[in-house]
C-alpha cells in the first residue's frame, strides 16, 4: 500500500509537469540556454583587449615592439593616436582599455645602453581585467627586453650568459587554461539547484494557492508519502537535466569527462537531499508561488557567489570563508570539477561527500519537520 500510494502521487505530479506544454520547455531548455551562455559568453580567457598606441619616437624600433603587441591574441591595436588628450578621451567614452605610449628617446635609449622606459594608462574600472591585462603587457615586453640584451651581448662580443634560475611550467587537468573547462562543470550544478529547489517549493505553495492541499490532507495519504510524491519527481527531472547538460558540456564544448559516471550520481544525489530540503523548506515560509520565487532568488544567488564558481573561496574574508561552509554548491562545485577534470573518486571526495551529506540531512529534517507542523 505504501508503494502504491507514492506510486500514484508520483503519476499525479508527473501528469501535471508534463502536460503543460511550457512547463515542459522550461525544465529543459533554460539548462541547454545557461550551459551556451556560461559556455561561450562567459569567458575569463582575456583577449582582444582594446588598445591605443601613441607612438611619439616613431623609430624601427618602437614599431617593432608595437608590432609584436599586436600580432598576440592579447590587443587589438584599435587606435593610433597624435596625442594624450586623444587618449583621454578614448578611455573616458569606454573605446579602449589601455593605451601604451612609446617617448621620443625610445630608440635612443636602447642604443647607448640605457634603460627605455614604455609608459602604460590602463582603465581601472574593472580591477581584475587590469591586473591580467598588466601580465600580458608584461610578458610580450619582457621577451622584447631580452631580445635586445642579447642583440646587445652579441654586438659588444660578450658570451651568452645563461640565466641562473630557469623555470619550467607544467599545468595538469586544464594544459591550456580554458575557462569553459572550469566553467561547464559547475552549470552542472547550478542547473541542479536551480531545478530542484525551485519546482519543489513551488510544487507544494501550488498546492496551497488552488486549494488542493485540503483535499490532499483528507486523504489516506500520510505526511512522509504526500513529501516523497511531492520531492521525487522532481529529483528525476533534476537528474534528467543533469545527463542532458553533461552530454551537450562532453560533445559540445569538448568537456573532458575522467572520472565516472556512477560517482558524478552519487555526488548529484547528495546534493539534491540540500536543494529539495531548501525548496521544501522555503514553502514551508511561503503562501504564494510569488514569495516562493522571491525566497528561491534570494538563495541562489548569494549560494552562487559564495560557491567558488565564479570568485576564489581563498580571497574572501576570513568571516566569509567560514560561512561558505553552510553552503551545499561550495562542496557539489568541488565534486563536478574534480569528476570532469581530475578523473578523481571516492577517495579524494569523500570529504565533500560527507559534507553535502551532513548538510542535506539537517535541511531534510528541519523541512519535514515543519512541513508535519504546518499540515497539523
Amino acid at each position: 500500500m505504501f508503494l502504491r500510494r507514492i506510486g500514484r502521487m508520483l503519476v499525479k505530479e508527473f501528469i501535471h509537469v508534463l502536460r503543460d506544454r511550457r512547463l515542459r520547455i522550461l525544465l529543459f531548455l533554460p539548462p541547454l540556454v545557461q550551459l551556451v551562455i556560461y559556455g561561450y559568453a562567459v569567458n575569463f580567457d582575456i583577449q582582444h583587449v582594446r588598445t591605443a598606441i601613441l607612438d611619439e619616437d616613431r623609430t624601427p624600433q618602437s614599431r617593432q615592439l608595437i608590432s609584436r603587441l599586436g600580432s598576440t591574441a592579447y590587443f587589438d591595436l584599435n587606435y593610433y593616436l597624435d596625442s594624450e588628450a586623444q587618449a583621454r578621451a578614448l578611455i573616458d567614452q569606454g573605446r579602449i582599455t589601455i593605451l601604451v605610449r612609446l617617448p621620443k628617446n625610445f630608440a635612443k635609449r636602447l642604443k647607448t645602453g640605457e634603460t627605455a622606459s614604455v609608459q602604460v594608462v590602463l582603465d581601472g574600472t574593472d580591477s581584475n581585467q587590469t591586473l591580467v591585462v598588466l601580465r600580458y603587457l608584461g610578458a610580450v615586453i619582457n621577451d622584447y627586453a631580452q631580445e635586445i640584451m642579447k642583440e646587445r651581448m652579441q654586438r659588444l662580443g660578450a658570451r651568452e650568459a645563461k640565466p641562473a634560475v630557469e623555470v619550467e611550467h607544467r599545468i595538469w587537468f586544464n594544459e591550456n587554461l580554458d575557462s569553459r573547462w572550469s566553467f561547464v562543470p559547475g552549470v552542472i550544478a547550478m542547473v541542479v539547484m536551480l531545478v530542484s529547489l525551485m519546482l519543489t517549493a513551488l510544487a507544494v505553495v501550488r498546492e496551497k494557492e488552488i486549494g488542493t492541499m485540503e483535499q490532499l490532507l483528507v486523504s489516506p495519504l500520510r505526511p512522509v508519502e504526500l513529501i516523497l510524491g511531492k520531492t521525487v519527481p522532481f529529483v528525476i527531472i533534476a537528474l534528467a537535466d543533469v545527463v542532458l547538460v553533461t552530454v551537450a558540456g562532453v560533445f559540445w564544448f569538448e568537456v573532458p569527462l575522467r572520472g565516472s559516471l556512477w560517482v558524478l550520481l552519487l555526488g548529484t544525489v547528495l546534493f539534491l537531499f540540500n536543494s529539495v530540503g531548501l525548496g521544501l523548506l522555503i514553502s514551508t515560509l511561503s503562501s504564494t508561488q510569488q514569495q516562493a520565487m522571491t525566497a528561491g532568488t534570494f538563495i541562489l544567488t548569494p549560494a552562487i557567489l559564495l560557491s567558488g564558481l565564479i570568485f576564489p573561496i581563498a580571497n574572501m574574508p576570513q568571516a566569509v570563508q567560514y560561512l561558505t561552509y553552510l553552503n551545499p554548491l561550495r562542496y557539489f562545485i568541488l565534486v563536478v570539477r574534480g569528476i570532469f577534470l581530475k578523473g578523481v573518486g571516492v577517495e579524494v571526495l569523500w570529504p565533500q561527500f560527507v559534507g553535502m551529506g551532513i548538510l542535506g540531512l539537517a535541511l531534510l529534517g528541519l523541512s519535514v519537520l515543519r512541513f508535519k507542523r504546518r499540515l497539523g
